[in-house]
């Protein structure tokens, strides 16, 4: 095993009853990014027990059988352990519900950003706002609650155009539209249909940007950072970009077509006056800061920003960290991550979801999984909709698993991402075959 590969679980050795020294440590949320999240921290010689609301069946931690949006019961649950050193917020919902607020002031270290900072995410509106106001490169806008007002808008405006729900909609409340009826349609299905609930009383209505899409992933303590390697998600279902949206069907890192050149331009046009208008704001960034970025020969432009690691990025990304995470994250709360040394490899990691046929709408649950023991000890294998069924591990949502590998080239990452894939059964499996298909000379 390399010592830039993350041990999988699958081996399936029931880490939760053994001993270790170190700090106690609670990771919030229960799918594939947390699962990568717990790997790296059990690589951590001061990390010691790892906890989970609620964990799933593959990350082998203490059930606490809290569900990640249980703010009250979190904070209970963390006054209750006090051998729990630090809580780690990763998914969106409990950001946005002020989890790290409350654990904060009750003198608990969390990490993640506050309310007010992940604002940033949960509401689209205020990020263009933000972007606006500190002169972040991003798309012509208009943000509205009134569903007349915002019509008005798009038969004054040209074509293709993006409609957005404001708040959080699972990755899935963007709706891009080719002419004025698609507008006017998507209007009607956000705000009056309410289809994504609440998070469509306001909508967002955005110039269509082309060129290609990069994930980067900043560590941020309130006014220094550490950038991560780039990354390239796959949101659509189908092989060549095609199908409905989902939360992600695999990704590969890092980026080679964008240079160095263009990350530089980025840190100063947008990681750093984004980082600079949070503390304006009153609201400064602690935590992992997402930049979706747009990028169109030396024009780079935001399309959103996530106020926490990204899924399935972060399955590519963090393999790489050759840095002690805890440690990483102990600086990100101290606000002393300037004087940390985080080092990542040189190699290339990709990443393909398994999912349940169906999804991103209906699929069947509780289909048994098979061949996670052949899987190769330097592949990955990390979990989301996985659980414990009476004879062993079933699925148990859209998402099931993530296969991960890295390598000195794309290629051979790619190729043994597949040839363990093919090990991997359940019904109605399907996965996309061309993650990375363009790299494979790279």
């Amino acid at each position: 095993m390399s010592e830039n590969s993350v041990k999988t679980t699958a081996r399936y050795v029931d880490l939760r009853e053994l001993k270790y020294d170190g700090d106690d440590v609670l990771v919030v949320g229960g799918g594939g990014r947390e699962h990568a999240i717990v790997a790296k921290l059990r690589e951590s010689k001061r990390v010691g027990k790892i906890y989970g609301a609620p964990g799933n069946a593959g990350t082998n931690v203490i059930e606490t059988g809290l569900s990640a949006t249980d703010i009250d019961g979190i904070v209970e649950y963390v006054a209750a352990h006090d051998n729990i050193k630090m809580t780690v917020v990763a998914p969106d919902d409990p950001l946005s519900m002020g989890l790290v607020d409350r654990l904060t002031e009750r003198g608990f270290r969390a990490f993640g950003p506050t309310k007010s900072a992940a604002r940033l995410e949960w509401s689209k509106a205020y990020a263009k706002d933000v972007m606006r106001r500190y002169g972040v490169p991003t798309a012509a806008y208009g943000a509205f609650t009134d569903t007349e007002q915002a019509k008005a808008f798009i038969k004054s405006g040209k074509f293709p155009v993006v409609v957005k729900a404001d708040g959080l909609a699972l990755g899935k409340g963007v709706i891009i539209c080719q002419n004025e009826a698609e507008a006017l349609a998507a209007v009607d299905e956000i705000m009056l249909d309410k289809k994504f609930g609440a998070a469509g009383n306001e909508v967002v209505i955005e110039q269509f940007l082309t060129g290609y899409e990069v994930s980067l992933l900043t560590f941020v303590d309130g006014v220094n950072y550490k950038l991560m390697p780039t990354s390239c998600d796959h949101k659509r279902a189908l092989d060549g970009d095609k199908g409905l949206n989902t939360g992600g069907m695999g990704a590969y890192s890092p980026c080679p077509i964008f240079t160095k050149e263009l990350l530089d331009k980025t840190v100063k046009t947008v990681v750093e006056p984004t980082i600079a208008a949070m503390i304006k704001e009153g609201a400064p960034f602690k935590g992992v800061l997402y930049f979706g970025l747009m990028v169109d020969g030396d024009d780079v432009r935001v399309l959103e920003y996530n106020a926490r690691f990204g899924d399935p990025e972060t399955q590519s990304v963090l393999p790489l960290l050759k840095s002690d995470l805890y440690e990483i994250f102990n600086a990100v709360i101290d606000g002393t991550l300037d004087r940390m040394r985080v080092e990542w490899s040189d190699k290339k990691s990709i990443n393909v979801v398994l999912a349940s046929g169906g999804y991103p709408l209906g699929y069947k649950k509780g289909c048994p999984i098979s061949g996670l023991t052949e899987v190769d000890n330097d592949v990955n294998v990390f979990f989301a909709g996985v659980k414990r069924g009476d004879d062993g591990l079933v699925t148990s949502g859209g998402r099931v698993l993530c296969v991960q590998a890295a390598a000195d080239d794309f290629a051979t990452a790619r190729k043994k991402v597949y040839d363990n894939i093919r090990k991997i059964k359940f019904e109605d499996c399907y996965y996309r075959k061309d993650i990375g298909a363009k790299l494979a000379e790279r």
